[in-house]
């Protein structure tokens, strides 16, 4: 019986070349909406596929709202007629003129953006009135990842001055909690609920104030089963369309199912307990520490030990039965970031490559 990844005439394919399953992208987006329970509640980032393909599967699902994080990312959801859709970076420098061009271009949908500080506010209030546009916000909160987001303590300021500028109207809040990882589900659920708490007197404390109640948009791939209990809640996951080794080691309780990969060949046989295969730098995602960026399906027990651009050298045991040519299937732990390295996917449909998918909006 032929495992799940394998593909007929697998010499016909070339290497390092990401490959996608379409039958699995279904089975994910379909349990992400019976996760969630109503489909308006979901609104996923498309950062992870980038691809027509996988947003017109989404829409045709019932999804009607996403994320984005690059003008490309926000036009390739536009042109899929895509209602509403929110720019989940603030807009600064050049993406303020992006994103107005967005909104131009494409009036059938709705564009918003995240803000954070009330100086990139100021100025997207701005530019927006002088070209005589109005825009929905939300206030992107901090709460405990350090990335981006305005401290709670000051979110409220932030809040009720967005709402005073004539340009900028403010729907709600953001709270990305990526940081909260631990494998164990019920440590990650009681730490997303305490940092939940503090989102939720904050939208009372506005409430109170007299302004409208806010939408709340809240977490990623990892606090996804959380948040969709919530049932007030719009939850925004990304990397669930295609999955990874990294969220499916840490996020085991999720039934979503690897979608992609990346096939890649031994080039040569250096050394005795080393094999060099094409899958540098360039060809996988290479943030995480080098033992936690890829995993062999079909080789379980071969460990990528060093990267190049073009090269990657793998620990073998001596009399090893590899060689020049065979075919290896390595799942990225970090898909993400993986497909951007790729002009196109390979379909692999019954296991046989039918068609290719241009990933768009790479940037």
């Amino acid at each position: 019986m032929k495992l799940w990844y394998q593909i007929d005439h697998v010499e016909d394919v070339p290497s390092p070349q990401l490959v996608v399953y379409p039958d699995r992208v279904e089975h994910n987006i379909r349990e992400a909406i019976a996760m969630v329970g109503d489909v308006s509640r979901l609104r996923p980032h498309i950062k992870t596929n980038k691809t027509a393909e996988v947003v017109r599967m989404m829409i045709h699902a019932g999804i009607t709202k996403f994320k984005f994080a690059t003008a490309e990312e926000g036009a390739l959801l536009a042109e899929e007629k895509a209602a509403d859709v929110l720019m989940a970076y603030q807009p600064v420098g050049p993406r303020v003129g992006q994103l107005a061009d967005l909104i131009i271009n494409f009036p059938a949908t709705t564009f918003s953006c995240v803000l954070d500080h009330p100086t990139a506010a100021e100025r997207l209030n701005n530019e927006f009135a002088r070209l005589n546009l109005t825009i929905d916000v939300y206030i992107d909160l901090n709460v405990g990842m350090n990335r981006t987001g305005v401290g709670l303590e000051k979110a409220f300021d932030l809040y009720t001055f967005c709402a005073s500028l004539p340009a900028l109207h403010v729907r709600g809040i953001h709270a990305y909690d990526g940081h909260l990882r631990d494998p164990d589900i019920n440590k990650r659920r009681a730490m997303c609920n305490e940092l939940f708490k503090k989102v939720e007197d904050l939208a009372d404390r506005i409430v109170s104030s007299g302004l409208a109640k806010p939408l709340i948009i809240a977490g990623g791939s990892p606090s996804f089963p959380i948040h969709a209990e919530r049932k007030d809640v719009e939850c925004s996951p990304g990397t669930f369309v295609l999955w990874d080794q990294g969220y499916g080691s840490i996020c085991s309780e999720q039934p979503f199912l690897a979608a992609a990969l990346v096939v890649t060949r031994v080039l040569s046989l250096p050394a005795p307990g080393r094999i060099c295969i094409d899958m540098g730098h360039k060809a996988i995602a290479s943030e995480n520490d080098i033992s936690k960026r890829v995993v062999f399906l079909n080789a379980p027990g071969l460990n990528l030990i060093s990267q190049s651009e073009e090269h990657g050298v793998v620990d073998v045991a001596e009399g090893h039965p590899y060689l020049p040519g065979d075919v290896l299937y390595a799942l990225p732990y970090h898909i993400c970031p993986t497909v951007n390295m790729y002009q196109q996917m390979m379909v692999i449909t019954e296991h046989r490559a039918k068609d290719s998918w241009y990933i768009k909006a790479r940037h």
